[in-house]
């Protein structure tokens, strides 16, 4: 018998990826809230809950599975709403405290020695570090995505801009994950904080790595590492790479410490990614967040090195259903998802055409290509950005070697043609 299965902010991207399961046939994948509404701004997290609420009840059949890939709102709206229709999911306290920067770490002291120093930071009165913290340091705030509003400071006067930039958007995600604190029984330094704070943490160097893997009847697994490559000389991402090529010895510490650091969270029932900083000369490492979902921006990485995508992880979960750990069964033995930037603002005249992109998939296989702007839109206000860059479109590549790989990418900046006037020029239009 199908089973329905609902994919809160299901996109057009992962619904094929989704379909790209081996036994993709014995589903229905149904969107649960459109995309746009869960990641445009002044989210509402109880609308949100409500609509969602309703479009299930008013479903006419069985809902076997609830699911969701995507942050916060995504992240805490599905263990509400699994919940709701007695369908197995990871607690929203585990989930929360993953989602809160100041409660991970808080709980991340508990459990592992791993993590750098960190403070709150009072927006309103700090104009320099908090405690005993040492500048260069990470502000952030305790709830974001994707690196937004994110700075690195080492003066000051650097620390005070941070912190002005922060306090004005601060509220866009911090606002509404105040809805989800507000369901729980907080600790009072967390109850203190709320969910519009900020963390200072100092600042680490070194590899950066995520760790992939779920958690099963209070068993933690890891299924893959990934490495994270940077451009050069900036903190923006340049290409997710799998398999890390990070020294055996390391990546079996960063397993052990994130099956630790799993169970101590009391987070089960679901997918999860955790980044971390290795200096691999030192054998030092450090967590730098934990996130209570498999990473989408992973699924063709995994789909062409171990035959399926770490969907696969996410739904046999919701299902609750134990997965299958599936490696080496794909096409290549390695993959990566490069992301083609710019570093300045500008207005995107030209986007390559779908046939474009088609011309340039069909002449490099292994290659699938993702366009994340639009024409007519000013870069600083699109959704794909960071404090630093602005994203034009993801690049997922399977190769044979690294050589392979690199040329693979080359190849694509050089077809995709984009044109981006600069800010300047736009104005004096």
């Amino acid at each position: 018998m199908t089973k329905n299965v609902f994919v809160v902010g299901l996109d057009d991207f992962n619904h094929e990826v989704l379909r790209q399961l081996p036994d993709a046939g014995d589903y229905r994948f149904h969107q649960l809230l459109d995309l746009d509404e869960l990641m445009g701004e002044n989210i509402d997290f109880d609308a949100l809950l409500d609509s969602a609420q309703r479009q299930l009840e008013k479903f006419d059949g069985p809902i076997d599975a609830i699911v969701g890939y995507w942050d916060f709102p995504v992240s805490s709206l599905v263990p509400l709403l699994c919940e709701r229709f007695g369908l197995p999911a990871a607690s929203l306290e585990a989930v929360a405290k993953c989602e809160h920067k100041y409660w991970s770490r808080l709980e991340q002291s508990k459990v592992i020695e791993e993590y750098p120093a960190f403070a709150t930071v009072d927006l309103d009165h700090d104009t320099n570090p908090p405690g005993d913290l040492r500048y260069p340091l990470w502000l952030k705030p305790v709830k974001s995505y994707s690196s937004k509003l994110a700075f690195r400071v080492d003066s000051d006067e650097a620390f005070t801009e941070a912190v002005d930039e922060i306090k004005a958007g601060v509220a866009e995600l911090g606002g509404p994950f105040e809805a989800v604190l507000n369901r729980l029984t907080l600790p009072p330094e967390i109850a203190e904080a709320g969910g519009q704070a900020c963390l200072a943490e100092e600042a680490v160097e070194g590899a950066q790595i995520t760790v992939e893997g779920f958690s099963y009847r209070g068993e933690p697994r890891v299924y893959g590492i990934i490495d994270s490559v940077n451009y050069p000389e900036s903190p923006s991402f340049l290409r997710y790479q799998y398999p890390s090529v990070l020294p055996e010895h390391l990546l079996d510490r960063v397993s052990d410490v994130s099956v630790r650091l799993v169970r101590h969270l009391g987070l089960d029932n679901v997918a999860f990614n955790i980044e971390y900083f290795v200096d691999v000369e030192e054998g030092k490492l450090w967590v730098l967040e934990v996130n209570p979902r498999h990473s989408q921006s992973h699924a063709r990485l995994f789909e062409e090195v171990d035959g399926v995508p770490n969907h696969h992880y996410m739904l046999e979960l919701g299902l609750g259903r134990e997965p299958r750990l599936i490696r080496g069964e794909g096409n290549y033995p390695m993959a990566a998802k490069c992301f083609l930037r710019r570093f300045t603002d500008g207005v995107v005249r030209r986007v390559p055409t779908e046939e474009e992109v088609a011309e340039v998939q069909r002449e490099l296989p292994g290659v699938a290509i993702e366009v994340t702007t639009e024409e007519g839109v000013r870069l600083a206000e699109q959704q794909n950005r960071d404090s630093y860059s602005f994203e034009l479109a993801d690049v997922h590549i399977g190769a044979n070697s690294q050589r392979e790989l690199t040329a693979k990418y080359e190849q694509c900046v050089e077809h995709l043609r984009f044109e981006i006037e600069d800010v300047e020029e736009a104005d004096n239009r």
